[in-house]
């Protein structure tokens, strides 16, 4: 049987098919209306960003574990914060958590330049290697703090930020261009708010999205190295 193009009956999977029927039904279904969102999230190809033994469920309703205690955001929330950002192809993006870099790809398709900044060795090395091996040639991973954002490449036009925060870190809206975009997830350790500023002369537009869960955003503005298990997945509530 296959479901979505994946097959449940140990036969290759057919990921295109699946790649196509998320977009359709968890995506587009969903309200996400733009169509450069709705192309990029059909080209990209989501079982290349998970584990082998995670690849049968890679277009899957869901987040999954990519190790070191991270995960890749659900499609959806994926969509819903590219959305967010409002890209018109020009910009400059940062985002925070690049994890395994799937995220990054998206972006990369919207967008002119995008940086990444990743607390974990491991993953920031995987996540370059994989970007670079699969075309994404305008992503650059760095390695550090992304409560801290990246000063060296600002000021960007978006920032996405891929964890959760307690609090909006100050050094983000700092590296804000004008009239740029933060999206990010904002809250306690079990739920959180999907927040988009907009940063104006005249000080900054909060609006609040969706309620969401996301794995915590660690480093100076974020949460200690211990936090509760209640922080799992990077999904829409």
């Amino acid at each position: 049987m296959i479901l979505g193009g994946v097959s449940s009956s140990g036969a290759l999977p057919d990921f295109a098919a699946a790649r196509h029927h998320m977009v359709a039904r968890q995506i587009r279904a969903r309200g996400i209306s733009s169509p450069r969102v709705l192309d990029a999230m059909a080209a990209v190809p989501r079982h290349e960003f998970v584990p082998a033994a995670e690849q049968a469920s890679a277009y899957s309703d869901e987040a999954l574990p990519i190790g070191g205690g991270q995960t890749i955001s659900q499609p959806f929330m994926v969509a819903a914060m590219t959305d967010a950002l409002q890209l018109s192809g020009t910009e400059r993006v940062l985002e925070i958590g690049g994890g395994c870099g799937y995220q990054a790809a998206v972006l990369s398709l919207l967008t002119q330049d995008v940086v990444v900044v990743e607390l974990q060795p491991a993953l920031a090395s995987a996540s370059r290697e994989r970007l670079a091996r699969l075309g994404y040639t305008n992503v650059r991973v760095e390695e550090g703090d992304g409560s801290l954002g990246w000063p060296a490449g600002a000021p960007y036009d978006a920032i996405l930020v891929s964890a959760a925060a307690p609090a909006i870190p100050p050094p983000l809206i700092e590296q804000l261009s004008d009239n740029g975009r933060l999206v990010i997830p904002v809250g306690g350790s079990d739920q959180q708010n999907l927040l988009r500023i907009v940063k104006r002369a005249g000080g900054l537009a909060q609006e609040s999205l969706c309620a969401c869960r996301f794995v915590p955003l660690l480093g100076r503005h974020g949460w200690p190295a211990s936090v509760p298990d209640a922080v799992q997945g990077s999904s829409a509530q």
